[in-house]
């Protein structure tokens, strides 16, 4: 039985419905633990710039972090579950936006983020024991030479991409069980956008719809991690609230503005994306070591 590309998109929607209900349930019954106060602009303006680039495939996490650290907004222990929390309703809406706007073949769409869901449940029990540094240097490095790759295929060196929408047989056999690993490797703290990129002009589909692939993906994924947090009142409720306060504004103006971009446009912004996210992850590599080393310095015991 055929099902059309539109019932697709209102079963798609209608998911994403009940799962902002549900996170914003989870986060009044949340309000209740800490005291309300409405977030401050610093807050709300990093919720926007964030979200903005978010929306274009930087990723919010990092630079979130960052701006949290440097102006000492949320304490560390705070900041994951205050990243998880904020950023999950601007992830929504840019799931809504996108799969309105791209053109996805709607089977390619469904099954790949549906192996992203069950890579992250998976994930949460296997391969979260992996050691993290080893996975960040690996994949740091896989990213640089994709750049280096994806930068010539954009200045026509060599053939790559294409203009397919979606894939069918072997290729969405093999899409699936990398999007799967790709969800499983996001519980160790490995982003999911700039793989999703390379995954998609392997093969051969338009850069474009990698972003509702992996807009997606994030949206039935990141809930889950945010009941947790507020399960258990590890979050900052009105750092969260400005992210999403900011965010949502901010995902709407980058969401019109990819739309006109041209795909020559949207093939260097997906070098700048991959570039970017390898170079994060070789030096959260690196301070992870050296993190590791200070504290092994000072838990051996001083020699008589």
């Amino acid at each position: 039985m055929h099902v059309s590309q539109s019932a697709i998109h209102t079963l798609i929607f209608a998911g994403l419905g009940i799962v902002a209900i549900v996170i914003l349930t989870a986060f009044w019954r949340g309000s209740k633990r800490q005291p309300f106060a409405f977030p401050k602009p610093l807050e709300i303006a990093i919720g926007f710039v964030t979200n903005f680039f978010d929306t274009l495939g930087i990723g919010s996490f990092a630079p979130t972090t960052s701006m949290f650290k440097f102006w000492r907004v949320v304490p560390d222990e705070r900041i994951p579950g205050t990243l998880n929390v904020g950023h999950t309703l601007p992830t929504i809406l840019e799931a809504f936006a996108f799969i309105a706007i791209v053109q996805v073949d709607p089977v390619t769409l469904v099954s790949l983020i549906a192996a992203s869901v069950v890579g992250a449940w998976v994930g949460a029990g296997v391969v979260a024991r992996w050691p993290r540094r080893y996975v960040q240097i690996g994949m740091g490095g896989a990213l640089l030479a994709a750049g280096i790759l994806f930068a010539m295929q954009a200045a026509h060196r060599i053939p790559g991409g294409g203009d397919a929408i979606g894939v069918t047989g072997p290729l969405l056999a093999f899409a699936i069980v990398a999007n799967f690993c790709l969800g499983a490797l996001m519980t160790i703290g490995i982003g999911l956008y700039a793989p999703a990129m390379i995954l998609v002009t392997m093969l051969g589909m338009n850069p474009r719809a990698a972003f509702p692939i992996m807009m997606g993906s994030c949206a039935f994924l990141m809930p889950i991690a945010s009941l947790r947090f507020i399960k258990f009142d590890a979050f900052s409720m009105r750092a969260s609230l400005g992210l999403a306060l900011g965010g949502l504004p901010g995902v709407a103006i980058a969401a019109y503005i990819f739309k006109g971009l041209p795909i020559e446009a949207v093939r260097w912004l997906v070098v700048a994306v991959v570039v970017y996210a390898s170079v994060v992850m070789i030096r959260s590599a690196v301070v992870e070591r050296r993190k590791n080393a200070e504290t092994d310095y000072l838990a051996t015991p001083a020699q008589p």
